[in-house]
């Protein structure tokens, strides 16, 4: 997190111009100064930051050396140490001199092959000290028998219960838990693009159409999913799973709420109705039926659900697709299986009850929490492209370092642990992360 935290203010720096006011090395002035402004400040404070850093990818690979770790871990660590010297000496050069194309094309690759190096040697070290190889299931997966009817809820008997429990159960079908945080995206992608089309019919449209395509693509999974979810205990109260909510009912609200969706975006502008209505038809269809029961991929592939929010906020400020609106959504889309993985880990046995071929039912555990820590990582990498996107400042910058160490925090922690509760708290820290994130973007895109 040390690197990451030089790699993304290394980026703020230079879209501010704050190396400008330290033009000299290792301090300022005559080299040996102390700055006098405030970007003066972030300048040298990144060269100090630089030098503890440094110090630790030493400490960090010397250990290594004299350590039982693998060739691979050693090797990556050692990667990170020969190019962190040559990486700084860069760094002075665009300091002093101002730098060049050539410098600047060298400065930036070399420091995300450093952050990538110390999350491999990280990655694999852990799997070394604390995962089981051989943990994978063996033979087929097979679907079990549903659940007991007696272990499910019942339905109310009492006329004013049902109702009450119906017009609840009509608001499950929308998944509302998924509305904050993908609204949310759509809200940030929203503030990223500004201009004159971020007004507030746009705003507020938006928000309330992307709330029912939410719905329409939960109603629609919980019908295609309805015989699955009996298998399931986590899942075995929903709403048709009880049949509280008849199937043709559950059908023709889930195409109200659709209808109402892409009407409400037709309003806003054409692309993002179509994106809208793509976004209903990729989860309803595409992911329910065809990716989550076939593949173990179907939590990666699956992230662009997640994604197109991202898409559908910026065409709806802008009328198209933009690099701002495919930059957050590459980072959604790469923040999924570092999310959801988590769950899946919770929710193993169930997975399996179900017949889905989730990441720690086909491969185990161990490959679990190592694809989290590499598409954390992934993550990672992708809010700092973000950030160099021009847009967002300090506020970010310091958010994601925050809250992405806590997340890789407990992703270490669930190497270790390997809990239900630990991949509860890595589940919580993702969503924690991403929450932050998305609105210290929106704070900053509405400020500027």
């Amino acid at each position: 997190m040390g690197v990451y935290l030089l790699l993304v203010v290394g980026v703020a720096t230079a879209l501010t111009d704050a190396a400008a006011a330290c033009t000299a090395w290792p301090a300022c002035g005559d080299g040996w100064s102390l700055p006098a402004t405030t970007d003066g400040w972030i300048a040298f404070g990144h060269r100090i930051a630089a030098l503890f850093v440094g110090l630790g990818v030493f400490a960090t690979t010397l250990l290594a050396w004299r350590t039982n770790a693998s060739r691979r871990v050693k090797y990556a660590l050692s990667l990170a140490l020969v190019l962190f010297p040559a990486q700084a000496g860069v760094g002075a050069v665009v300091a002093v001199t101002g730098g060049t194309q050539t410098t600047s094309m060298v400065h930036l690759p070399a420091g995300v092959v450093i952050f990538i190096s110390l999350i491999a040697a990280l990655a694999w070290w852990l799997e070394a000290e604390t995962g089981a190889p051989n943990d994978a299931p063996s033979g087929p997966l097979e679907p079990s028998e549903p659940l007991d009817p007696t272990e499910r809820p019942a339905i109310p008997t009492d006329p004013a219960e049902r109702a009450k429990a119906t017009l609840f159960a009509y608001f499950r079908l929308m998944k509302p838990r998924l509305m904050w945080l993908l609204c949310l995206v759509a809200a940030a992608a929203m503030a990223l693009a500004g201009g004159p089309g971020l007004t507030t019919y746009t705003v507020a449209a938006t928000l309330v159409a992307g709330s029912l395509a939410i719905g329409a693509s939960g109603t629609f999974n919980h019908i295609l999913e309805r015989d699955v979810d009996r298998r399931m205990a986590r899942t075995s109260d929903r709403p048709l799973a009880t049949d509280l909510v008849p199937v043709r009912n559950a059908a023709a609200f889930g195409f109200v709420l659709t209808l109402a969706s892409v009407g409400l975006f037709w309003t806003i502008n054409w692309l993002a109705a179509l994106l809208g209505l793509l976004a209903i038809v990729f989860y309803s269809i595409i992911y329910t039926l065809i990716l989550k029961p076939n593949t173990v991929q179907n939590t990666v592939l699956g992230g662009a659900a997640g994604a197109l929010p991202a898409l559908i906020g910026w065409a709806a400020v802008t009328g198209e697709i933009g690099l701002g609106g495919l930059l957050l959504a590459t980072f959604i889309f790469l923040w999924t299986p570092a999310h959801f993985y988590n769950l899946a880990l919770a929710y193993k046995d169930d997975y399996a009850r179900g017949g889905f071929p989730m990441m720690p039912v086909v491969h185990g555990e161990t490959a679990t929490r190592r694809h989290i820590l590499w598409y954390l990582g992934a993550t990672l990498l992708a809010g700092a492209a973000l950030a160099a996107s021009g847009t967002l400042g300090w506020l970010y910058v310091l958010t994601g370092v925050v809250f992405g160490g806590i997340f890789l925090w407990l992703v270490v922690d669930l190497h270790y642990k390997q809990t239900e509760a630990a991949a509860f708290r890595s589940f919580h820290a993702s969503n924690a992360y991403l929450g932050f994130v998305l609105l210290a973007i929106v704070v900053e895109g509405l400020a500027l």
